[in-house]
């Protein structure tokens, strides 16, 4: 596995796994404990999703979850965007980052950072959580929301109900303080 940091936001880690290969096939290591102990990250489940070219998943982010992205077949053009700087207070802009993932590519994404991705072509996502889904850790933002402006490589993807109607991100980031304020108040 080759490791590299994120770009413009903490905590993000990209690799690249390296399959080993012969006449019969091939093996590939898709995760170990050791790499990501350091973030905290004890994965509780997994999810496989399947999409079809063009499709668009996001923007998405949790609470009190870290997922793990792995790139099984296909490509994606993935985005994150960091909403702790202005969750917990600091203000200022909105951290992005753009970038492709192929087979094999994977990436760590951290609680509060919203995170979608477009698939290029067929693509197989497997993830890893660090929460069983009950759904009340899903949050989420529009994908085109022009006060993010991230640069999608296509402008009419296709997007689930629940994407199509996700609130603005000042809307979302919003929400996220008001969550913060009622823990805080228990």
């Amino acid at each position: 596995m080759t490791e590299s940091g994120g770009g413009n936001i903490s905590g993000v880690v990209r690799a690249q796994l390296n399959p080993i290969g012969d006449e019969r096939g091939a093996f590939m290591e898709l995760w170990r404990a050791s790499a990501t102990d350091a973030a905290g990250a004890t994965f509780r489940q997994a999810n496989l999703s399947r999409s079809q070219p063009r499709v668009l998943r996001g923007m998405h982010f949790h609470d009190r979850q870290l997922d793990l992205w792995i790139v099984l077949s296909g490509r994606a053009s993935v985005a994150l965007v960091d909403l702790r700087v202005r969750i917990d207070g600091r203000g200022g802009a909105l951290p992005t980052e753009e970038f492709e993932l192929t087979a094999g590519g994977s990436v760590l994404i951290p609680k509060r950072v919203a995170h979608g991705f477009l698939a290029m072509e067929a693509l197989e996502l497997l993830y890893l959580v660090t929460n069983e889904y009950d759904g009340t850790d899903e949050h989420g933002f529009g994908w085109s929301d022009p006060a993010v402006g991230l640069s999608w490589p296509i402008s009419d993807p296709i997007v689930s109900s629940r994407d199509a109607s996700n609130p603005s991100v000042e809307t979302a980031i919003e929400a996220a303080n008001q969550r913060d304020a009622l823990l805080r108040s228990r």
